[in-house]
């Protein structure tokens, strides 16, 4: 791993770190509750993906979640630049993450190939 990608990781950790931070700082009872899972900057550190847990919401429910998000996106890049004394804060676009619910398909139609083999024999 080079210096530059090591740097990267440690500027993602903090920023893993400082997100839910400030999201717990909001005002609005739904933001504080979601989770992140995961934060991915650009090698510029110009654009930053945050990655949120799914839960149980629905793509309405998900879809507001992401309208209040946009809107307290300017809060939280405020909160991340005052708490480490940056000059500017990475442009930060969140999403929900969905890789758990398609890898638990994937494993599930493993599993039934594997029990349809075991029929067949």
């Amino acid at each position: 791993m080079t210096h530059a990608e090591i740097k990267l990781k440690r500027f993602d950790s903090i920023l893993g770190e400082l997100i839910p931070e400030a999201l717990s700082q909001l005002n609005d009872a739904r933001l504080r509750e979601l989770d992140v899972i995961e934060v991915r900057c650009a090698k510029g550190r110009d654009d930053c993906k945050v990655y949120l847990d799914p839960h149980d919401y629905s793509e309405k429910e998900r879809n507001e979640f992401l309208k209040q998000l946009k809107k307290a996106r300017p809060i939280i890049e405020t909160h991340c630049m005052k708490d480490q004394g940056w000059f500017r804060s990475p442009t930060l676009t969140f999403e929900f993450d969905d890789l758990l619910k398609q890898s638990q398909k994937i494993e599930d139609l493993f599993k039934q190939i594997a029990k349809e083999r075991k029929d067949e024999s």
